[in-house]
């Protein structure tokens, strides 16, 4: 079997001007969006009690990684899978844009992507998915029982969506799109939702990490 072929980081960008993967979502019955302008300002961060999205994977090597793993540092999470043809490519570009403007605060962030569709996306294809954008960004996946504990975490729905007469292994996958960040104490800050322009990125997630206590 032929190794899957990816499209080059410096054709990427093109694939900011095609809106037609996420016209599909918006339009799927059964997809549930991620809010597109979610205001959650780092004053308000002692308020209610917020989500902790707990969650047990596989990463590379095989190996079991959970939401603790990352007690201490940030992460950026995002879910989809490897052959979608616009918005995760989008996401994953957005991602390493947001590791490269934050610099040296980047140490304590940890971006992820989440793979709900395991049948394709080996753990092998996964990781040379997100090398081909940024070494730092970590692939998850797992089975559908482990995906199934991981998506309801972050109220995120994903589902397959086959054409009639498809080969077995034809077939898109309908999911929610846009970020989520979370604390260093386990807790969900904020989503943000698909297409926020980068420099807004940044700068909330500068604000969560300015308000941290010292």
């Amino acid at each position: 079997m032929a190794a899957p072929a990816f499209p080059p980081v410096r054709h990427l960008a093109a694939l900011l001007g095609s809106l037609a993967c996420s016209a599909a979502l918006a339009q799927s019955p059964g997809h549930v969006s991620v809010a597109p302008a979610v205001v959650d300002e780092p004053e308000a961060s002692a308020q209610a009690p917020r989500r902790v999205p707990r969650w047990i994977l596989q990463g590379p090597g095989g190996r079991a990684l959970m939401a603790t793993d990352f007690h201490g540092r940030y992460q950026l999470v995002a879910f989809g899978y490897v052959s979608c043809p616009d918005v995760c490519p989008t996401t994953m570009l957005e991602m390493q844009q947001v590791l490269a403007a934050l610099g040296e605060r980047a140490a304590r962030l940890q971006p992820i992507f989440v793979s709900v569709d395991p049948q394709r996306d080996t753990l092998p294809v996964l990781a040379e998915y997100t090398r081909a954008f940024d070494a730092r960004l970590l692939g998850l996946t797992g089975s559908e029982m482990l995906l199934a504990r991981a998506t309801e975490a972050f109220g995120v729905s994903y589902r397959i969506v086959r054409e009639p007469g498809a080969a077995p292994g034809a077939y898109t996958v309908d999911h929610s799109a846009g970020m989520f960040l979370v604390g260093p104490d386990g807790q969900l800050l904020t989503r943000f939702g698909y297409g926020t322009p980068v420099d807004q990125l940044v700068q909330r997630i500068t604000r969560w990490m300015d308000a941290e206590p010292r």
